[in-house]
């Protein structure tokens, strides 16, 4: 039976069925709570219950400490509810962010390819289009394994039914090294999305530096051609980090970009560099940033996408060149054995 769900200070409704955890009841229904692992691990999707009751599900003590069930919170992505309820949830108000429910999507992979020696793209055909912003993500439903995994979309909102992922391999992970081993053109899967307000705050107006890390570029590659491919004037610069030339992809397309868009550079940054005719930039992208910008960041907006340890970098790195925390979006990426540390941080930016 269903029951109804209220979110203050919105005043939005929801339908809750039955079974039905309280994120997913309002993300369907275009309605939007902070979260961000969607599997009681980090905390992000931490609400208050003021009237009513829920069941706490499957929630970290990590994440929902003791204290906290005793005060009456829980975790919107393990909570369900058999009753009406009544909750509060900390909702910063986006005027750059669209109402879009999630949904579940059939698709065909028509495409595989290895985008590097460690990163697989992945094409797939939905049976019907998505609706998404540029820079959200999807979870990938993978056979065998209980819960989907988290990939940004790198392809641009004009692309039709077709979507493309970059699936870095995690070598002690579980699902990564089976859908780089397994996935076949012809393979049938299931997509969950969108998810995420990690997008270009257009709204804002300002010249924007991208930081991306390994298979990080997909949500910055999305943002970016849907920003040149709608005609922003702004400037674009992208920062990509990569090991070596080898793990360096998408390179010939951004130098194409950079050739066309006099708003629109391009600066590709290796950490490990061997080879000697290499004209690039070598080190790390925080440095770099800090060199080109003489260390001032001030009126611009940053998108961050990458490993934690070079997100928080980035992060250091634009706070000392005074851009302020409202001005820099991160979507940090971790593997699932990292959320199962309990030292793991929420990706949001306000518990870095």
């Amino acid at each position: 039976m269903a029951c109804k769900l209220e979110i203050e200070p919105t005043g939005d409704m929801v339908d809750v069925q039955e079974g039905q955890t309280l994120l997913d009841a309002a993300l369907r229904q275009g309605v939007y709570l902070p979260h961000a692992c969607n599997h009681g691990l980090c905390g992000t999707c931490k609400v208050e219950v003021l009237e009513g009751e829920v069941d706490l599900g499957d929630a970290s003590p990590f994440a929902l400490m003791e204290s906290e069930r005793d005060d009456g919170f829980c975790l919107a992505c393990t909570a369900t509810a058999d009753e009406d309820v009544v909750i509060e949830a900390e909702i910063d108000v986006d005027i750059d962010a669209r109402s879009i429910p999630i949904k579940d999507i059939m698709g065909t992979v028509i495409k595989r390819e290895m985008l590097t020696p460690r990163i697989l793209g992945l094409w797939i055909e939905l049976d019907e289009e998505i609706d998404f912003q540029a820079g959200q993500y999807i979870n990938y439903h993978v056979p065998g394994f209980d819960e989907p995994r988290a990939f940004s979309l790198a392809n641009q909102p004009s692309t039709g039914k077709v979507i493309e992922l970059n699936i870095g391999i995690i070598p002690d992970g579980e699902a990564t090294p089976w859908i780089h081993n397994n996935v076949k053109v012809g393979d049938r899967r299931k997509i969950t999305g969108p998810f995420g307000r990690f997008f270009v705050k257009r709204s804002a107006q300002k010249p924007m530096i991208f930081f991306a890390g390994g298979s990080g570029l997909s949500s910055p590659k999305s943002m970016i051609l849907d920003e040149l491919e709608n005609g922003c004037t702004q400037d674009i610069t992208l920062f990509h980090g990569a090991r070596n030339e080898e793990e360096l992809y998408y390179a010939d397309m951004f130098r194409d970009l950079e050739s066309k868009h006099k708003n629109f550079r391009y600066i590709p940054v290796l950490s490990d560099n061997k080879n000697e005719n290499w004209t690039g930039e070598i080190g790390f992208t925080n440095d770099v940033a800090k060199k080109i910008y003489d260390n001032q960041f001030t009126g611009h907006k940053a998108y961050l996408c990458g490993p934690p340890m070079m997100s928080d970098a980035c992060i250091t790195a634009l706070m000392q060149g005074r851009l302020f925390e409202k001005d820099i979006h991160t979507e940090k990426f971790f593997s699932r054995a990292d959320l199962y540390k309990e030292e793991i941080k929420s990706p949001l930016f306000k518990s870095i």
